[in-house]
């Protein structure tokens, strides 16, 4: 089965905001490419996609506006992330719809954008409190399909969900 999450994909204007945080290569940090940028409502590790596109079909998903920043953060000490705020509904009614599907949710939403992963021991990028501030409205979720591979995750959209 393959490993899936639901998400919101950033409008173009938020990852060129993104795009100009500083993002020099060094030891340890494995730096997302801004492709791969999103914001994870609900990780559902190895799931059958006809099942989740079943149970969020007939769900209303709430509006939402998404607010980036006001900072890049770290994230359990692995992940130079930037705060996403405004989701919590959106990702509640996700997780409502798919609680019998994948792996048990998370018990809280942190809405982020992951910039890079560090290694134990690395050095925090330059980036760490860069200001960033982007908002977008969410027109739509993905059912994201992620395949690991040796030069990092790659993401396909698989289906889509109008939102508000």
């Amino acid at each position: 089965m393959p490993r899936l999450f639901i998400a919101v994909w950033p409008t173009e204007e938020a990852v060129e905001e993104l795009a100009m945080l500083p993002r020099k290569d060094q030891r340890g940090v494995r730096f997302v490419p801004p492709e791969n940028w999103h914001i994870t409502l609900r990780f559902l590790g190895e799931a059958n996609p006809d099942v989740v596109i079943a149970a969020v079909d007939d769900v209303v998903l709430p509006s939402a506006t998404v607010q980036l920043g006001p900072g890049v953060d770290v994230l359990s000490d692995r992940a130079l992330v930037v705060p996403a705020h405004g989701l919590d509904h959106l990702a509640d009614a996700v997780r409502d719809a798919t609680a019998n599907i994948g792996q048990p949710a998370r018990r809280r939403f942190v809405g982020h954008v992951t910039l890079a992963r560090l290694k134990p021991n690395a050095d925090m990028p330059r980036a760490l409190g860069a200001f960033v501030q982007a908002e977008f409205d969410v027109h739509e979720i993905a059912l994201v399909q992620s395949r690991l591979e040796a030069e990092g995750a790659r993401y396909s959209t698989i289906h889509t969900w109008p939102v508000g």
